[in-house]
């Protein structure tokens, strides 16, 4: 990761803290909204903003026809995420993004491109986009990824535990994807567009935590329904929540459909209003993406 703190270790399961968590839905989208709005900085200072939205961001390939080439072209951009002279003219010419993530067919390709950049590699694993496949086989390509040299792995959970609030075995099965992580941290994806309502959202949130999640993440791109504002927003104040309870900080990552500059300043918004501006660093914050590098891009030369 890109700054030292200390990793969120887990806690026991605590099914009361967990289950605590029933609240009106209908509120948070419109509250979302009114924090998104409020968000209104200068032409400077939403240049700044911007580039930090870069340097917080996972720039992502997780297509069927991947091919070596395109993970290599993926990572010169990660290297250099705009034209040098344009960066200059920024005061950003050392800019890079926080990493880039893959399948595990292609972290050898990236390894090697990215060699000496100091951006790691992250892969998504577990039976990545859906999570059905047997533990066994999920646990073991989780620790394939990291013995490939993948220092950052995306996990999605079984979301059938989430539905029917087997909260025990959600915690058991993410337990175990961090004991197969060892040092590599653990980006947890809740698919949020398939948990039903944010009250679940909200308890799977407090699980992972609780189990050991370095970040929550939203969605894996691949659900009809990606990353939302009333997601991230109870996501936030579960990741808030917990940092007073244990003095832990967990990352976020809100990820699927953020495609546009505007959308990515809205995420930020929340961010600073529910965690503090101290959280806007890739330490902490994460945006998977594709398509968002060139829409900031061309925000910023417009």
């Amino acid at each position: 990761m890109h700054a030292e703190q200390p990793r969120n270790p887990g806690t026991p399961l605590d099914l009361h803290a967990v289950e605590a968590r029933a609240f009106d839905d209908t509120r948070l989208g419109s509250e979302a909204r009114e924090i998104a709005a409020r968000f209104d900085p200068s032409p400077d200072d939403r240049t700044r903003w911007l580039l930090r939205a870069v340097a917080c961001m996972d720039l992502t390939t997780l297509s069927g026809d991947d091919t070596p080439q395109r993970v290599r072209a993926l990572c010169a951009r990660a290297r250099q995420p705009m034209h040098a002279d344009f960066l200059e003219r920024l005061g950003a010419a050392d800019l890079t993004v926080a990493a880039v993530c893959v399948y595990h067919a292609m972290i050898a390709p990236a390894l090697a491109a990215l060699n000496g950049s100091g951006i790691p590699v992250s892969a998504v694993a577990a039976g990545f986009p859906h999570g059905l496949s047997p533990l066994s086989a999920r646990v073991a390509e989780i620790e394939a990824s990291v013995a490939a040299g993948a220092t950052e792995i995306d996990v999605v959970i079984a979301r059938h535990l989430a539905l029917s609030a087997d909260w025990p075995a959600l915690y058991e099965e993410i337990r175990t994807f961090r004991e197969a992580c060892g040092t590599a941290h653990m980006k947890v994806i809740l698919a949020t567009g398939e948990l039903g309502s944010l009250s679940t959202v909200a308890c799977a949130s407090q699980v992972a935590m609780q189990a050991g999640a370095d970040f929550i993440k939203t969605s894996t791109g691949k659900e009809k329904v990606n990353a939302t504002l009333p997601a991230a927003l109870i996501m936030l104040r579960e990741i808030r929540g917990y940092h007073a309870a244990t003095g832990f900080r967990v990352g976020f990552k809100p990820a699927g459909g953020i495609s546009t500059a505007a959308l990515a300043l809205d995420y930020l918004a929340l961010v600073r209003a529910e965690l503090s501006d101290e959280w806007i660093t890739p330490a902490l914050l994460r945006f998977g993406a594709s398509s968002l590098l060139d829409d900031i891009e061309a925000n910023l030369s417009a």
